[in-house]
């Protein structure tokens, strides 16, 4: 295993109630819950030694268990998943890495959360490592639904936003998508969750700038396997994840 004796979990936070789309976590692809394809995509990884879903929701609890997913129910007053992640992780004190599974991303390939991983062991100087993969449309850039990151010239984060920054005048910087996938120190973590919500967090509604507020490094890491992946927001975005996997069985 690497690091020795290193213990790493990954969690899947999973609540019920969306704004957008309630219940998305157990919405049908092709006949399966979203969250078990997402679950089925991280256990892929070579080096998570353990994978469990967190969710304050008894419907969601029981689909996971009765498909052998272990679960630690979590307070209904989390206010994102990183502090539901992080209420796990306060009650699993043998595991060094957490890292935090979004489980609304059912293309998910282990291969990304090992890059993100190795990456978070390799660099002491961060607090968590976080993936992203280079936007190659304007179009893209300016969609309020994509989270972009801008990071300095050794890929730690200086902000995370949805509009699109920098302002494209001369087309010269690369736009970066980040994924919402999140490798920490536990010790990290539980500090994280400890602090207060953010100006920033709360204006763009994005729980990584609590983080950057407070002065925790967050490293970003390309990982190019990462750019067909597809957040299920709406509806509509099952009708396209479900065409790109019965590409993929063709």
């Amino acid at each position: 295993m690497l690091g020795g004796t290193m213990q790493i979990l990954g969690v899947i936070p999973a609540r019920y109630a969306s704004t957008r789309f309630s219940g998305k976590m157990l919405a049908k692809i092709l006949g399966k819950p979203m969250l078990l394809w997402t679950y089925e995509g991280a256990s892929q990884s070579v080096l998570l030694d353990h994978i469990l879903v967190a969710t304050d929701n008894q419907q969601i609890a029981d689909v996971a268990e009765h498909n052998g997913i272990d679960v630690v129910m979590t307070s209904p007053s989390c206010r994102n998943g990183t502090e539901r992640v992080a209420e796990v992780a306060k009650k699993l004190h043998l595991f060094n890495i957490i890292v935090n599974i979004q489980g609304d991303e059912p293309l998910i390939d282990g291969t990304i959360l090992d890059k993100v991983i190795e990456d978070i062991i390799a660099r002491p100087d961060a607090a968590i490592s976080t993936p992203y993969v280079e936007i190659n449309s304007e179009r893209k850039a300016r969609n309020p639904n994509i989270v972009k990151v801008i990071t300095d010239r050794n890929n730690f984060a200086l902000y995370f936003t949805r509009s699109i920054v920098p302002y494209p005048r001369n087309k010269i910087v690369k736009h970066k998508k980040h994924i919402g996938i999140y490798a920490y120190r536990w010790e990290d973590l539980v500090r994280l969750s400890r602090l207060e919500p953010t100006p920033l967090e709360r204006e763009e509604n994005l729980e990584q700038l609590r983080a950057l507020e407070y002065g925790m490094n967050i490293h970003c890491i390309e990982t190019p396997e990462a750019d067909n992946l597809i957040s299920v927001n709406v509806p509509d975005d099952i009708r396209k994840i479900e065409r790109i996997l019965k590409k993929k069985s063709l």
